[in-house]
C-alpha cells in the first residue's frame, strides 16, 4: 500500500466516532459509505493502528488513508474555490458563472465543497452541502451548510424568508426606474423589487440598464422570467429573449451580490458581498 493522505484532527469540543468525524476530511473520499469501505479494507490508520467504525476523535490524531499500489487511484476534483465566510456551521463562496451547483456532472460546486473548506469541528459535521442553488450561467454568492443542524436551520431561514439576497442585472431596451413585478411561476406566486440604477446607449440593443434585484420569493428562473415578461430580458439570456437581440459568447449578465441574514448560532449580522463581474463593469464602469 501507499500513503495516499493525511489529516490531523482539530479538538472537539466533544469526541465522535470516527466515521462519523471521517466525512469530509478526505478529497478522494467525500461519503459516508465510502469510509465504511476505505476502513473495511484495512486503508485507514489512526496514530499507527487501524481504525475501526467505534473509534472515537477527540482531537490531534493522525489519520492516514492508504490506497492500494493496484488499484487505479481516485479521481480528484481539482477546483479552487473563494471562500468569503467561514465558520463551524456555515460558509459563503462564490460561483463562478458557467459551473452547476451540483448535478450529475463530476465538475460542479458541491464536489468541490470538501476540498476548499475546513472540516467542522463540531459532533453533526457532514459533507459541505448548499441551502439553494444558482442557475448555470449566473454568478454570485452561495450559502453552504457544514452540520446537519446548520443545514435544516438555514433551510428554514431561506423558506421563511429570512435571507435577503440582493442580485444584480443587465438588461436590455427602454425601463422605468423602480417598481415590484408581481407575476405568479408555476401558478406559485413570485414577487421581485427592481431599480434601475444607471442606463447608457447601446448601438444594438438601444439601451442597456444596470438594475438591483430583491426577489421576495424563489421561483426556478424567477428573476429572468419577471425581467423578460416586463420587456426588459437580461443580457445574455438564451432562454428568455426577445428576437434578435441574443448575446452570444459572453454568459448571462446576472451576479448574486449580496447575501444577508442573522446567524442562526451566533445571532452575529452576516452581511457578504462579491463585487460585479469586469464584463459588468466594462459597461458600467461606475460601479
Amino acid at each position: 500500500m501507499q500513503l495516499a493522505e493525511t489529516h490531523i484532527a482539530e479538538n472537539l469540543e466533544t469526541a465522535i466516532r470516527f466515521q462519523e468525524y471521517a466525512v469530509g476530511i478526505f478529497k478522494t473520499i467525500p461519503t459516508k459509505s465510502g469510509i465504511k469501505k476505505a476502513i473495511k479494507k484495512n486503508f485507514i490508520f489512526i496514530d499507527g493502528n487501524l481504525a475501526t467504525t467505534s473509534k472515537h476523535i477527540s482531537g490531534g490524531e493522525k489519520i492516514e488513508l492508504f490506497e492500494s499500489e493496484q488499484s487505479s487511484s481516485f479521481e480528484r476534483l481539482e477546483l479552487d474555490i473563494e471562500v468569503l465566510f467561514e465558520d463551524d456551521f456555515l460558509a459563503i463562496i462564490y460561483k463562478p458563472a458557467g459551473i452547476l451547483v451540483s448535478g450529475n456532472k463530476f465538475v460542479t460546486i458541491t464536489n468541490a465543497l470538501s476540498q476548499n473548506l475546513k472540516k467542522s469541528n463540531k459532533a453533526d459535521a457532514v459533507k459541505p452541502q448548499p441551502i439553494h442553488r444558482l442557475d448555470y450561467p449566473t454568478s454570485g454568492l452561495l450559502l453552504i451548510g457544514k452540520t446537519s443542524a446548520a443545514i435544516t436551520t438555514l433551510g428554514k431561514l431561506f423558506k421563511h424568508k429570512k435571507v435577503k439576497k440582493t442580485y444584480y442585472a443587465i438588461t436590455i431596451g427602454e425601463t422605468c426606474c423602480a417598481g415590484v413585478i408581481n407575476l405568479n411561476i408555476e401558478h406559485k406566486k413570485a414577487s421581485t423589487n427592481f431599480k434601475v440604477l444607471d442606463t447608457v446607449k447601446s448601438p444594438r440593443f438601444k439601451f442597456l440598464n444596470l438594475v438591483e434585484l430583491q426577489p421576495k420569493t424563489g421561483r426556478k428562473h424567477q428573476l429572468r422570467k419577471h425581467l423578460s415578461v416586463l420587456g426588459n430580458p437580461i443580457l445574455g439570456d438564451k432562454e428568455y429573449f426577445n428576437d434578435g437581440l441574443i448575446l452570444n459568447g459572453k454568459g448571462l449578465y446576472l451576479h448574486a451580490a449580496t447575501l444577508d441574514f442573522k446567524h442562526p448560532f451566533t445571532d452575529k449580522k452576516i452581511v457578504i458581498t462579491k463585487e460585479l463581474p469586469k464584463k459588468f463593469t466594462k459597461i458600467f464602469p461606475n460601479f
